[in-house]
Parts: structure tokens; sequence; C-alpha cells
């Protein structure tokens, strides 16, 4: 705990004392009653925690990626502000979060090794700089990666990409698989890719 987290525990402890204190003396009702009242309330304030803590569980983002035309889709921001897209990759679906700051397509060590690559035996002779620092990667050529929704497929083979030696929560979509794209678009909260 830091110096702050006890002062905030601390303040929290003093401010619900004295409000206990208030509520005791001008409190002209019986005890049990008003005990029995700051349960009701603590219950509900309980609740009220609970709903808002699962309501991402409850309710998750629905909203898919859309084929709005011949080579095209159209893909909604998410609740967090990314757009992200799942891929098959060698034939494993892989989500990626689309990332126009990274150079090319990323494999987390995780995704890599769905998609068949053992990651302990790449060589990582490359290096990345990220917002966490500098991280070892290591090059790797896809043999085939599938943009598959609705109607369309696009499919690349052979696609150059990197697999992240270092903390890599998702895979990222960067520009050298985006630039395959005649047109990206963002509007409406939407990322329209055009092939």
């Amino acid at each position: 705990m830091q110096g702050g987290d006890i002062a905030s525990i601390f303040y929290l402890t003093l401010l619900g004392g004295a409000l206990l204190a208030y509520l005791l003396i001008s409190s002209r009702e019986g005890l049990s009653t008003m005990l029995r009242h700051a349960v009701l309330w603590g219950l509900i304030f309980i609740g009220v925690v609970a709903a808002y803590g699962l309501w991402q569980d409850a309710f998750p983002d629905r909203s898919a990626a859309l084929v709005t035309g011949e080579g095209q889709i159209s893909i909604p921001r998410a609740r967090d502000g990314h757009y992200y897209l799942t891929l098959e990759v060698n034939q494993t679906p892989v989500r990626f979060v689309v990332d126009t700051g990274a150079t090319d397509l990323v494999l987390s060590q995780r995704d890599a090794a769905a998609a068949g690559l053992d990651p302990d035996s790449l060589a990582y002779l490359g290096q990345a700089r990220t917002a966490n620092g500098v991280v070892p990667i290591a090059r790797v050529s896809l043999d085939q990666v599938v943009l598959a929704e609705g109607d369309l497929r696009i499919e690349d083979q052979r696609v150059s990409a990197f697999v992240n030696q270092g903390e890599l929560d998702m895979s990222l979509l960067g520009m050298g698989y985006l630039e395959r794209f005649a047109r990206i678009e963002i509007a409406s909260g939407r990322l329209i890719l055009t092939r």
C-alpha cells in the first residue's frame, strides 16, 4: 500500500465514523430500525456496485464487422476505442487489434503457437520500439492469412509478419497488412477496409 492509499482509507474511515455518530445521535427511532435500514442501504450499494462491475460481462460488445460491398468490410469501434478484427492465420482464428502505429503484422507468443509456429525455436534478431520499450522480434512467413466475413473472403499467401518475444496481450494488425487494401477509411466510428 502506498501513502496515498493509506490516507484515503484513513479519510474514508473518519468520514464513515462521523456519519455513523451523526446517525446514532440524531436517531429518534430504535437502534434496531436504524440497523435494519443501514443493512438495507448496504445491500443496495453492494448490488449497484456488482451490477456496474458485471455490466460488460452481461452485455458484451455485440457489434460485428459487416460486409458493405464488393471487397469492402466495415468494422465498428469497440467500447474501449479500438478496432478489432479476427483473421485466420494458417487456418487458426486470431483476434487482432488494428494498430496503424505498428509497422507490420505482429503475433503474440500465444497466437504464434496456436498458428503452428514454435516461438521457442525462432531467431529473435530484430528489435521493435514499443510504448513499453525495445522488444526482440523474429521475422516469420505465414503460409496463409484469410479475412473471412459473411460472403467476403480475402486470402493472402506467404504473408510477412513478426513474432514478439516480449509481453503482448493481443496480436497487432499493422500497416504491413493494412497496406494490402486499396482504401482505409475511418468514419462515424467505423473502420472501412476496401480491397
